[in-house]
């Protein structure tokens, strides 16, 4: 059985008794969890912990929350005060687990489900979604590490051209695939309003509601956006219920033609920051 699962921020509880709700078994099942492993709860080194010990029977896209772990533990950025994972950092085995994490797609392809963090811009189709995310991954995997990460971030350029080079290129790609919440309808990204979908800006709209996206019909799931909800839709599937503010964790199965949503409780209220 194959589980798409919403962002777990440090909540390892949750995780745990969601496993065990869906009666979880590494030789049979697989999961991928749909980013932002870490951060705001209170165990995010414990969550890193159960996921890497599942091997190959689980993998993580990487969210904006767990690249900036990996900017914080490489000196690009610095430690926010409502930054978590100390305690990842002060692990002894620290640098396993910025290895594990620097060697997570940003977007794969998932029993037919295009699978990113936050969104595809209208004017990406599945397979250069793949394409650019497999740009980024490997500058991640690369020996430049250091000197991408503080790269990342910025909120320029905010509409895609296909002759972005450099920086202005893994940037954007970055920031579509990790942060973007609304979208105009001609691909401009707007990444200040992180309220539900009926908050657009003027001029924008929820990613997913583009007309004409690239991606129209393509299976798609994503997570990033807790104030909009889960949504249940043949070709769309958004994850992240808030499960770090009080909500729920939720774990969808997408094999077989079947769908199954499956969600518990999150007892660690935090609060937004």
């Amino acid at each position: 059985m194959n589980y798409l699962v919403g962002d777990v921020q440090g909540c390892d509880d949750a995780l745990q008794r969601l496993l065990q709700a869906v009666g979880f078994s590494p030789s049979r099942d697989r999961l991928l969890l749909l980013g932002d492993l870490v951060n705001r709860g209170s165990s995010s080194l414990a969550v890193l912990k159960r996921v890497v010990a599942l091997g190959g029977a689980a993998q993580c896209i990487l969210g904006n929350h767990d690249l900036h772990l990996l900017a914080v533990a490489h000196g690009a950025r610095e430690l926010h005060r409502s930054d978590t994972f100390g305690n990842v950092l002060a692990d002894a085995q620290a640098s396993a687990w910025m290895d594990w994490l620097r060697r997570q797609p940003l977007a794969c392809m998932e029993c037919g489900w295009l699978c990113v963090h936050a969104g595809v811009p209208p004017q990406w189709n599945a397979a250069q979604t793949l394409e650019l995310a497999g740009e980024v991954q490997a500058l991640l995997q690369g020996p430049d590490l250091a000197h991408f990460l503080p790269q990342m971030y910025g909120n320029e350029p905010s509409r895609w051209q296909d002759d972005l080079q450099g920086a202005s290129r893994t940037r954007f790609v970055v920031n579509a695939l990790t942060r973007m919440r609304f979208c105009s309808a001609d691909g401009s990204l707007d990444f200040k309003t992180k309220e539900g979908a009926g908050a657009a800006p003027a001029g924008f709209m929820p990613w997913f509601e583009v007309p004409g996206r690239a991606t129209a019909g393509q299976p798609m799931a994503f997570g990033h956006w807790s104030t909009l909800g889960a949504i249940n839709r043949p070709d769309l599937l958004a994850t992240d219920t808030g499960c770090v503010w009080g909500g729920c964790l939720t774990a969808v199965r997408v094999d077989g033609g079947r769908r199954e949503f499956v969600q518990v409780h999150c007892e660690q209220a935090q609060r937004p920051g």
